[in-house]
């Protein structure tokens, strides 16, 4: 019965090995980042020049998001394979990145609300300074609310939501480490 139980056991630690083409795929997802990102920018280059300032500050919030969304699937390809599947030994490397070994998944959960916030944000910032195309856009439409209108009131209340989620998330997190930490302090003291 224990050979069993020791069979099984091992079965189920390995099995976290099964998560490694899933950051893998991230890896792969990077990349299709990176084209995207150099085919924008392939496309304002040439036309910088004749650009307005609110077609070249559109250009470069589109590439600063998706430097961004390249930057989360950094921080959850490092920090998911260090918390799941294996220690990533870079033998003191000089660039390794501070943070890498430190994020456990509460704070993988926060790094990837907030970014996702920060992701919402600039899409807002996006809508507003293309509010007068979306405005043009909106043509004379009869209703109280223009398209152009519930895009921009859509844009908002999604980013307000997942602000407060943030905010929730991080407050939640913050009740469970002083949980733990009294949990810590009474089983210091018997």
């Amino acid at each position: 019965m224990k050979a069993i139980e020791t069979f099984l056991e091992v079965l189920i630690f390995n099995s976290r090995w099964l998560l490694a083409p899933f950051y893998l795929g991230l890896v792969v997802g990077i990349g299709m980042l990176l084209m995207k990102f150099m085919q924008e920018l392939i496309h304002v280059l040439p036309n910088i020049l004749a650009a307005s300032e609110s077609e070249v500050v559109l250009a470069v919030l589109a590439l600063v998001d998706l430097s961004l969304v390249a930057n989360l699937l950094i921080i959850v390809i490092f920090s998911g394979y260090e918390n799941f599947v294996s220690k990533i030994d870079t033998k003191g490397h000089e660039d390794r990145p501070e943070w890498m070994g430190q994020v456990d998944f509460a704070s993988l959960k926060i790094k990837v609300i907030a970014s996702i916030v920060a992701i919402s944000a600039i899409e807002l910032l996006k809508g507003f300074v293309n509010l007068s195309a979306l405005l043009k856009s909106g043509g004379n439409t009869p209703a109280i609310w223009s398209e152009a209108d519930q895009a921009i009131a859509w844009k908002v209340g999604i980013h307000i939501v997942l602000v407060i989620s943030g905010v929730l998330f991080a407050y939640m997190d913050s009740l469970s480490e002083r949980t733990h930490a009294l949990k810590q302090k009474g089983i210091a003291e018997h």
